[in-house]
Parts: structure tokens; sequence; C-alpha cells
């Protein structure tokens, strides 16, 4: 007799986990049912379960492009009438990612299967995040899941606009710069270092301080390349995976929320994310404490996330959630404001949607304007670089053009 873990559902719909004795896989499931319980998981006990499945979510991403067309046609065939398996099956041909294809093979069979939805669609948070679960599940548990999916295809496109967006608009300066980084490298070791030999043969008397200076930094360049090399290397691949950890991504988000301009478009951004994923699961009937939990997480920022955990506890203890985030420092005073007329009119959800398409129109002005404010400020600093240059070179040269 081995032991076997189990994952299954009740007759009450209650998810309910255990361990249990059998021959095999399959005499542990034929137990299960006979005990008026229905499996999700069962595998053998005291091994990790081979989910190649989730091996192969790893593997490939899937585009937020992919998933809000999968949520847009689901929900489309679910409001038509066409069975949940059949809807799968149907998409999952039509799927051209063969990543995100061979995972709706995974979550086609597991529903045809017996398993919930939601239940199948957690085996790939790479892809289905826990926003995304929950809303299903709520929907799956209200018999209203085309309604959430459309939510979902919805929220997922305000979600990609921004995203979009904000790129777009960092396209520009982030070529500026890097054409400002790379002439500076080939002005200081290329062309200053023979400018440099020259006016030190030709003059007899001390260079200027400043093309001393530019020498000096030109030669470092020059002679200690390897160095500069493994600092940006060794210090960039240290700096990514420090901000990849929990303490790193905490600092990493105080920082750029005390940057100014990107503070304010990143406390924009994240009240649009908030209002509109609050507001759809509150629609979806998930309870208060649970949907600013899963809010939380799903915000993407840290500073927010503690703000909001700090306040699940306070609804937790009787209050409303517009009492903590009016005392808020970070969330802007119009968000608790909405939030208590939602409240007090039974509204929320309708009044936090509206709160979200004010901030997202309010996110896409903070995009435009901090791209025209960079662009100017790059081009001077650029000029400023090749004019400090063309001063510690031509300072000298008209020296000589004096003495001569």
């Amino acid at each position: 007799m081995a032991q076997f873990e189990y994952k299954v559902l009740d007759k009450q719909g209650n998810s309910k986990s255990g361990k249990i004795e059998a021959v095999s896989e399959v005499a542990a499931r034929s137990s299960l049912i006979k005990l008026g319980l229905k499996p999700i998981l069962v595998k053998k006990a005291g091994k990790e379960s081979f989910d190649v499945m989730s091996l192969l979510n790893k593997g490939g991403k899937v585009k937020t492009k992919d998933l809000v067309i999968f949520t847009r046609q689901l929900a489309t065939m679910v409001d038509a009438g066409v069975p949940l398996v059949r809807s799968l099956a149907t998409l999952q041909n039509q799927t051209e990612n063969p990543s995100f294809k061979k995972q709706l093979v995974g979550v086609s069979k597991d529903v045809e299967s017996g398993m919930a939805l939601a239940d199948s669609l957690e085996k790939y948070p790479g892809t289905f995040n826990p926003t995304y679960v929950n809303m299903i599940k709520a929907g799956e548990a209200g018999g209203i899941l085309d309604e959430i999916l459309d939510k979902l295809a919805l929220q997922q496109e305000k979600d990609a606009a921004i995203k979009a967006k904000f790129k777009s608009a960092m396209t520009y300066p982030t070529v500026l710069i890097s054409i400002t980084v790379i002439v500076f490298i080939a002005l200081m070791t290329f062309v200053v270092p023979k400018i440099g030999t020259i006016i030190a043969d030709l003059s007899e008397g001390e260079l200027p301080a400043l093309t001393k200076a530019m020498l000096g930094i030109s030669d470092i360049m020059i002679n200690y390349w390897y160095i500069h090399i493994s600092v940006v290397v060794f210090g960039g691949g240290f700096l990514l995976r420090y901000i990849k950890t929990p303490k790193g991504r905490a600092n990493k988000d105080r920082v750029l929320l005390k940057i100014p301009a990107i503070n304010l478009l990143i406390t924009k951004m994240a009240v649009a994310r908030f209002s509109r994923i609050f507001a759809s699961l509150m629609s979806a009937g998930v309870s208060v404490i649970e949907a600013i939990e899963i809010t939380a997480k799903a915000i993407g920022n840290t500073v927010f996330e503690k703000e909001l955990m700090l306040a699940a506890k306070a609804v937790a203890n009787g209050e409303q959630l517009s009492a903590p985030l009016m005392k808020s420092k970070i969330f802007p005073p119009i968000v608790s404001q909405m939030m208590a007329i939602g409240e007090e009119t039974g509204e929320t959800d309708t009044v936090l949607i509206k709160v979200a398409e004010f901030y997202e129109a309010e996110v896409d002005a903070a995009v435009d304007g901090l791209s025209s404010i960079l662009e100017p400020i790059l081009i001077v600093v650029m000029g400023g670089m090749v004019g400090v240059i063309a001063i510690s070179v031509i300072g000298p040269i008209s020296s000589l053009s004096k003495s001569i």
C-alpha cells in the first residue's frame, strides 16, 4: 500500500486536502469518489509532482495580447452557450503561441476530468495571475463566468494600453541616452587622445585644467577598459538580481516614489490599477478583505501593497475601507472620498470604475508630459557633454594660435 496526497471538493463545493492509502493512484481516486468527494489532484506522497505543463509554462512567455484574445473569445463562446470543454478545445487549436497552446491543452484536460477552471488555471501562475484566477473562481461560483471574462478582458486591455503608452513615450529618451553614451565613449577613446597628443607636443606651457582632466579621463577609459566593463556587467547583474529580491524590490519602489515627476506617474498608474481591479473583484462577488489582498498583490508596487494590507486589517476590525485610505499618505484624497460615496450608496464597483477611467486618462497625460520634459533635458545634457569636450580641445589650440 502506498500513500497518496489529494485535493478534493466535497458535496458543498468546499476544497479539502489530505492523505489516503491505496494500491495505486486509480484506486485512490476510486476510494475518494466512493466517499462522495470529487478528486481534483491525486499524487503519490513524498514526491514532487512532475507537471509537464508547469515546465512548459516556464519555458515560454505568453503575451498579454494572446491572453486578452483568449479571454474575449472564451467569454463570447460561453455566453453563446458553448460547453466550456468544447470552448477550450476550440481555442487551443486557434492559439498560435506554442507555450500558451500547450498550457490550454493541460487546462482542457483538467476541466474535462472534472476540475474547476480556476483550479486548473492556478497551475500556470506565469500566465494567469491571482487576480485572474480569483475572478474566474468567483464567476464559476456565481454562474456569471461570461460576464467575469468580459471584465477580465477589459481590465487586461486597459493595463496593456497603459504599458504600451509608457514604453512608447520612453523610446525616444532611451535612444537619445544610448546615442549620448556612445558618442561620449567614441570621443573620449578615439578623438581626444589623438588631439591631446598633438596639443601636448606643440604646447610648451601648462595645459588648461579642463584639458588635463579630459585627457586623464580618456587615459583611464583606454588603459582600464576591462575594469569599466567588469563593473558595468557585474554591477548591472547584481543590481538586477537585487531588485528581484523582496528587499530590493521594496527599496526600488520607495526610491521611485521619491523622484519628482516619476512619483506622480507611478501613483496614478497604481491608483488606476487598484480602482479597476478592486471594482472588478467586488462586482464578481469576492469578499472585501479578499479583494483588497488580491488587489494589493496585483498592483505591482510594494509600497501600495503594504498600505492596502494594513487597510485590509482595518476592514477586518470593522472599519470601512474608505477610513484607512483617508489616512493614507500615498493614496490621493479623491480615492477615499469616492470610496466613501460608493460604500454609502452600495455601488462601490461603479464608482471605482469612474475613478479608474479618470486616472487612466491622467496617466496618458502624465506620460506625454514626462516625455516632453525628458527630451529637451537629454538634448541639453548631450550638447553639454560634447561642448565640454570641444572646449577642452579648442582652448589649448586657441592659446597656441595666439602665441604663433
